[in-house]
């Protein structure tokens, strides 16, 4: 599983070798050269069943040829497929996505092969076949085996494979080469999984006639015909039912006409979703999305569509933001298709989810900057505390990247506040090899921080961050596989300390956690530059509710004298070299804690007092109180406005924002702790809003001018200028007779100085209705309502 780099075959020449055509008619009704015309852009390929297989092969096996070796290359391509037959064979390299646009897998059926390889590493090394993805088609391999062999970063998802599914590479000696996956979910395969070398594998929701071998850990969660044997010879690990799931959106077309599909939320789930018919959800149309370019998208346009409603289609490439995505809107989506990649430019994170429920993150990589981010996704502000459990926020097939392809830098991967949020299929991985990759340069804490409550992560592959990989402080945490390798390049002990403790555990959780359950948990090393020791691989608190199954160290390689001392707190053997074999493997079958818990607190806080609300502008009210007391400590304030929960804070401030002029409002405010108890209420505070004000050409604020200015016949220029201080990003909310009201990020004007956004469709006379929402250090705040008449 050492992911070394080495000279790679000729890309052309191993796509000659490998990719075999099989020939298709002679002609074609609709020319290939239609295939990259649609609406998701040039490097999309909609293949249609009447293209010349040829055609479709010559242009699969180009991809391929170009991105077999391009591990950190800058192309992204999609391939898609609508429902038909293809006599097509073909390999997929880096950064594909290869996916049928039927509703159903058997929709698009492919007769030939569709496989990954991986010749362009020495001894069919597959541990660097990262970032690509296969689902929603039927294959009907033509010597009767699919070959995926393939590692971190490469879901198979929705597959039907005819025949038998190889799960590694084979070298030119027949000796299977090495493999660290993967994951498999709601997908058929008829005949027999052959994992062989592959050292651990995840499958959900899956079906197969048999499963051969175990290498460390293999997990099943609510699959069909899964192995027997007992923990830890062989290496499974079988749990019945999956708890709770929803599919992963996926794009399908249907009377010519694009559909995102959005499968329902299940419980208790066994087999694929599909067996007895499509799978149960919803259909949106593609005019609900909007669709992302990278050569024509900025963060202002991505922030405009979003806070208009829409949902994000990402097509393939590169995505720089100068400022935050953020998700404000319940049931949002952002899917990727062709495994796009988002960099945050000005040390933010990428993407930041308000505490609404339903959202639905899928299919990019979160790639770190080379200013540093605090986080690179955010689910929840801090002190998120509503339930969310009747509609769940789910993150599919995620990568967060720190390094490899440039320096990059952030504190935590990705940071869950809010509750009951799943993942599915994450990795969050700090480089070990390409660019940059070094203890001083790619820089990152932890990978992933769990603070919110009754989170359940499906695939969490987490590494080489430089303190814990994994942190847990919220109570009712689930983990179903957990793959992580510790850094290799830690340059010495001392550098590695956590307090008077040799180095940070992979998985902690929490000594304030009372309740966390986790199964397969794989913990390796390689300590490559220096004799380093690790105290334990997994940090857990001695509660009855702590529960962890099936646990394991490896010693992959490293200097002597390197070592995992123990696998769970001060249990189980240490790991220091390759032989003999206790010296290399360790496991614990089963950890559950005996302490006494700490006693419940069932103390709520004291009631927030004072409270009062002053009209800041025609649309905003601010919120003041005196803050609560508890007896361990109160983590939060639950703002109602008319009766009906519409924020949080951590403070005793709050701004209500998107108001009716010259309208009364009341509001009360409830105090929290970390326990979940929950203060009285406050006293009531009312505060009417400010009536709209009308204004010129130009004005002056309170803190910032504004102005419209006529561009055309049909467009107004409307400007925003902040006085002594910056504006991180001003929105303008505008309407006029016949258009509802517009909420657009404007666009900053580093010559002007000014935020500025250009309004069309005015005709000589109408009257423009417009206001700003502008963000001052962190807060956000409105302007009253001004006019202008063309």
């Amino acid at each position: 599983m050492i992911k070394k780099l080495a000279s790679t075959v000729s890309a052309l020449a191993t796509a000659a070798g490998l990719c075999a055509v099989i020939p298709g008619v002679a002609e074609a009704a609709t020319p290939i050269s239609q295939a990259n015309t649609t609406i998701f852009g040039p490097r999309v390929y909609v293949f249609d069943p009447t293209m010349a297989a040829t055609d479709i092969n010559n242009v699969a096996n180009t991809v391929f040829t170009k991105m077999e070796a391009n591990q950190f290359g800058t192309d992204r391509y999609a391939l898609l497929f609508k429902p038909g037959a293809y006599n097509v064979t073909f390999n997929v390299g880096f950064y594909t996505h290869v996916a049928g646009l039927g509703q159903n897998p058997d929709d698009v059926n492919i007769n030939g092969g569709v496989n990954v390889t991986a010749k362009w590493m020495p001894a069919a090394n597959a541990t660097c076949n990262f970032w690509r993805t296969l689902e929603n088609f039927a294959v009907t391999p033509s010597n009767g085996i699919t070959r995926i062999a393939v590692s971190q970063a490469a879901p198979l998802r929705r597959l039907h494979v005819k025949g038998e599914l190889h799960l590694f590479e084979f070298d030119e000696n027949w000796n299977a080469g090495w493999a660290s996956g993967g994951f498999l979910a709601d997908s058929l395969v008829d005949s027999t999984v052959v994992p062989a070398s592959q050292q651990q594998w995840l499958s959900r929701n899956s079906k197969w006639a048999s499963w051969s071998n175990a290498v460390w850990n293999m997990v099943f969660v609510g699959s069909v015909n899964t192995p027997t044997g007992n923990f830890p010879e062989p290496a499974y690990t079988v749990v019945d039912r999956t708890p709770i799931i929803r599919e992963k959106p996926y794009l399908y077309t249907s009377g010519g006409q694009y559909y995102v599909f959005v499968p329902a939320l299940q419980t208790n789930t066994q087999g694929v979703s599909w067996a007895a018919g499509s799978t149960p959800g919803q259909s949106l149309p593609i005019s609900q999305f909007y669709i992302a370019r990278p050569e024509t998208d900025s963060a202002a346009s991505l922030n405009s569509a979003l806070s208009q409603g829409k949902h994000l289609l990402f097509t393939p490439g590169i995505y720089s933001l100068n400022d935050t995505l953020r998700v404000n809107n319940a049931n949002t989506i952002l899917l990727g298709i062709g495994v796009p990649s988002l960099i945050p430019t000005s040390g933010t994170p990428a993407i930041k989810v308000a505490d609404v429920p339903g959202v639905k993150i899928a299919g990019m990589i979160l790639e770190a900057g080379t200013v540093n981010s605090p986080s690179l996704l955010e689910v929840g502000p801090t002190g998120s505390s509503l339930d969310h459990s009747a509609n769940p926020t789910f993150l599919y097939d995620l990568t967060v990247r720190t390094g490899g392809a440039f320096p990059g830098r952030n504190d935590v991967g990705i940071t869950i506040n809010s509750n009951n949020v799943v993942g599915d299929q994450l990795w969050l991985w700090r480089a070990d090899h390409g660019e940059s990759a070094y203890w001083n340069t790619n820089i990152t804490k932890s990978g992933l921080v769990v603070n919110g409550r009754n989170v359940t992560i499906y695939g969490l592959f987490n590494e080489h961050h430089e303190e814990y990989q994994t942190v847990w402080n919220g109570n009712g945490g689930r983990v179903y596989f957990y793959q992580s390798e510790i850094p290799y390049d830690v340059p010495n002990q001392a550098s590695w300390m956590n307090g008077t403790v040799n180095g940070y555990a992979s998985y902690k959780i929490a000594n304030s956690v009372t309740t966390h359950e986790a199964w397969g948990v794989g913990v390796y090393s390689y300590f490559r530059d220096a004799a380093v020791k690790l105290h334990t691989a997994i940090e857990a608190p001695n509660y009855p509710g702590i529960k962890i199954h099936h646990m394991t160290t490896i010693w992959l390689n490293g200097m002597a004298g390197s070592e995992i001392t123990h696998v769970i707190n001060n249990t189980g053997g240490r790991v220091y070299a390759n032989s003999p074999a206790e010296a290399m493997r360790q496991t614990v079958a089963e950890y559950v804690g005996t302490g006494t818990p700490p006693p419940t607190d069932t103390q709520a806080p004291t009631t927030p007092a004072n409270l009062s609300a002053t009209a800041a502008s025609s649309s905003q009210i601010n919120l003041t109180w005196s803050a609560s007391s508890d007896n361990v400590g109160v983590t939060g304030y639950d703002i109602y406005r008319n009766g009906t929960l519409v924020g949080t804070s951590t403070t005793t401030t709050y701004s209500s924002t998107g108001l009716t002029a010259s309208t009364a409002y009341s509001f009360t405010v409830r105090a929290r702790d970390a326990a979940g108890n929950v203060s009285a209420v406050s006293n009531t505070a009312s505060a009417t809003t400010q009536s709209g004000s009308t204004g010129g050409s130009n004005g002056t604020g309170t803190e910032w001018t504004y102005g419209t200015s006529t561009v055309s016949s049909t467009q107004a220029l409307v400007w925003f200028k902040p006085t002594g201080f910056t504006a991180n990003y001003v929105i303008v909310h505008y309407s006029y007779p016949g258009l509802g009201q517009q909420n657009v990020t404007m666009t900053y004007n580093s010559g002007t100085g000014r935020w500025e956004h250009t309004v069309s469709g005015l005709g000589s006379g109408q009257t423009l209705t417009y206001s700003y929402t502008y963000n001052k250090n962190g807060a956000q705040y409105d302007s009253p309502n001004y006019t202008w008449t063309k």
